[in-house]
């Protein structure tokens, strides 16, 4: 393993350090390991919470900022974070008008964060869940029961983010949370293993003529495993399995990212996105916003997501609205 760290046990606090440095616009608490907006909520702003196990960067502590998330709770690596750590971010998040929890569907983060907000209404905050499981490759899973939650999260952060930031009420962000979930889909492939740095080795072995077909973000297995293809190969088995699923008519407008999972180029991923357009536009289907890059990877796997939503007027214009956090800001 050749890794940038200085200790396996460390390099969750090593990088809140960094991250902290970096970005004085944030208020790293070390000890509670919660990651907030520097100053204090806007008066009656719905807080807007989420977390999960770290080797996803930048998700979810990259996504903290204006127009997004109002707190973020990192666990260890692909680690749910434990409940008081969750509730911390809920009460720093808590304005008096009740916080949104957005939570990937995996059985530890689903368990945890439903314990946090028993634990936050017993002391008096309104807590709304939205449930994000996007992912259209397996419907259960060694990680999850039903559907994984990948791509869509950042797709829920930013749209009902921009929600909140413009005065909704909690019941109405969640809902649009909700909605944007349902109206997303996502389908991944990985060319390689990711490596943790607690275990020091390869998640699991994939030969070099081999890719995963609808890998998870943590390594999960996908549906199969087949000989390497060629990218537009790889976007048709991607495309079908999204499309399948979520049908779309020539006109329909949609959010597309084209995101890598950690140790992709980013030639690569424009070339990806490339045929994803191609393809789209023999459907008559309009790409109206657009996201190329890596925003919820897994550590250094070699691989890609494509992460399609049916996008209505309201969902864009959110979509466009003013974003300031460290990893998208417009």
């Amino acid at each position: 393993m050749k890794k940038f760290i200085n200790n396996p046990e460390n390099v969750l606090p090593d990088a809140l350090r960094g991250l902290a440095a970096a970005h004085p616009e944030l208020r790293v608490d070390l000890e509670q390991k919660i990651i907030t907006r520097a100053g204090k909520p806007a008066a009656g702003k719905v807080g807007l919470v989420s977390g999960g196990g770290s080797g996803h960067e930048p998700l979810h502590g990259g996504f903290v900022g204006v127009g997004m998330l109002d707190a973020a709770c990192p666990g260890e690596v692909f680690t749910s974070p434990v409940p008081d750590q969750i509730l911390a971010a809920t009460v720093a998040a808590d304005n008096g008008t009740g916080v949104v929890h957005v939570v990937k569907n995996y059985t530890g983060d689903v368990m945890n964060f439903q314990l946090a907000a028993e634990l936050a209404a017993a002391e008096g905050i309104v807590v709304e869940t939205v449930l994000v499981d996007d992912d259209v490759a397996v419907q259960d899973s060694t990680w999850t029961a039903g559907r994984r939650g990948t791509g869509a999260t950042v797709f829920v952060e930013k749209i009902a983010g921009a929600l909140a930031e413009g005065g909704a009420g909690v019941a109405e962000v969640a809902e649009l949370g909700r909605r944007v979930n349902a109206a997303s889909r996502s389908f991944a492939v990985a060319l390689t293993s990711c490596t943790t740095p607690a275990a020091g080795r390869p998640g699991f072995d994939l030969p070099d003529d081999e890719m995963e077909i609808g890998v998870g973000i943590h390594g999960e297995p996908g549906r199969r495993r087949e000989k390497l293809a060629s990218a537009n190969e790889v976007v048709a088995t991607a495309l079908d399995a999204i499309l399948s699923d979520h049908p779309l008519a020539p006109a329909d407008r949609t959010i597309v990212m084209v995101n890598g999972l950690g140790g992709t180029p980013l030639i690569e991923l424009y070339l990806l996105f490339g045929e994803v357009a191609s393809t789209l536009d023999g459907k008559g289907i309009t790409i109206a916003r657009s996201l190329v890059g890596n925003y919820v990877t897994s550590l250094d796997m070699a691989g890609v997501s494509i992460t399609i939503c049916q996008a209505d007027e309201q969902m864009l214009t959110l979509w466009d609205a003013p974003v300031r956090t460290p990893a998208l800001r417009w």
